[in-house]
């Protein structure tokens, strides 16, 4: 049965109807502009187009930092493609009626929403009414609330997964363990010790920006192993982290890790971290 690709990013270049914002913040106060990105566009024929050829046939698309809350080039994706994709969407926390909003957006393929700290908040980043109601709204909506953090973030994670507990959450790129270029045991401990939280998955994704960029990313092997033996392959799932993925290393190179390179998953927890667990988190709507 084909795979699942948890986290891909789509745009298009027409920007007279799906409106970019000039930057947008990424953890840690970093800033991107938008003239910096590439490719200029990622359609979603793109990306299967490089999915296909690995045997996945299903994408969870992350809305794009740059349109904001504007979802609206997600949810025509999804609905061009309805059993193709779900949607991660972007709203604003501190918006009135945003669990309304969270619940119109599932009616349209939108499964999860991106959460992200600000700068300077990390260790209280979640201590807001806004952040409960977004909480308390995936708890009946099994919306997942979709974490791009540091692990200097996680410690908050920890303490709405008590509070929520079915409240789905997935931390993303692996709380970006080794972004700065190492990857430290006391990190990899603090996103293993949040395993005791069984409403709480992770995402092994983005291998290009965690890794020494040393084909076959060998340094994240022991990370990877640490992960599983923490949540089992029922709470982790593989991503691609495409268009970024294919920029700096191969779509077969991310997948292969996971699928071939393992040798001590069985075929049932390789078929859970490609496919079951996104399937549960996302594609259950």
């Amino acid at each position: 049965m084909p795979w699942i690709d948890a986290h891909v990013h789509v745009w298009t270049e027409k920007t007279d109807r799906y409106k970019h914002r000039e930057s947008y913040p990424i953890p840690g106060g970093i800033t991107i502009k938008d003239d910096a990105i590439e490719p200029r566009d990622f359609p979603p024929e793109t990306i299967l187009g490089h999915a296909r050829g690995s045997n996945v046939d299903r994408v969870v698309l992350i809305q794009m930092s740059f349109y904001g809350t504007d979802n609206s080039y997600m949810t025509d994706t999804i609905a061009k493609h309805p059993k193709t994709f779900r949607g991660v969407g972007y709203v604003d926390p501190e918006a009135s009626g945003v669990g309304d909003t969270m619940a119109a957006l599932l009616k349209q393929g939108v499964t999860g929403f991106r959460i992200v700290p600000v700068a300077g908040t990390e260790g209280s980043w979640l201590q807001t009414k806004s952040y409960e109601a977004m909480f308390r709204a995936a708890a009946g909506t099994r919306q997942a609330m979709s974490c791009l953090l540091n692990p200097d973030a996680l410690k908050e994670v920890g303490r709405m997964a008590t509070a929520h507990p079915k409240a789905p959450i997935v931390i993303d790129h692996m709380a970006r363990i080794g972004a700065d270029g190492q990857i430290r045991k006391a990190d990899v401990d603090a996103l293993c010790a949040l395993a005791q939280h069984r409403n709480i998955n992770v995402k092994l994704s983005a291998f290009y920006a965690l890794s020494r960029k040393k084909p076959g990313y060998d340094d994240l092997l022991p990370t990877v192993r640490r992960l599983y033996d923490a949540y089992g392959p029922e709470r982790l799932m593989w991503a691609s982290d495409c268009p970024f993925e294919t920029l700096h290393g191969t779509y077969e190179g991310s997948i292969s890790l996971i699928r071939d390179r393992l040798d001590y998953l069985s075929k049932d927890a390789r078929d859970h971290i490609l496919r079951g667990t996104a399937e549960r988190i996302y594609f259950y709507k």
